[in-house]
């Protein structure tokens, strides 16, 4: 099975939910993680409090 290649993430050029993704996973510490191993890398638990605080931030926006 091959891997393909994935272009590295700008940061800085993001849409707005894909930036407060980012974000929240750096609050947690999980940004690291995911900049080296990518999404996939989390576990269930961790993907369930980014998308926990993705929603809360969004309902807080409003």
């Amino acid at each position: 099975m091959s891997k393909k290649k994935e272009k590295p993430i700008d940061l800085k050029n993001l849409e707005p939910e894909e930036k407060l993704k980012y974000e929240v996973a750096e609050e947690l510490g999980l940004l690291d993680k995911v900049l080296s191993q990518g999404w996939k890398s989390l576990t269930s638990k961790e993907t369930g409090r980014i998308g926990g605080l993705v929603t809360k931030k969004k309902k807080q926006e409003q």
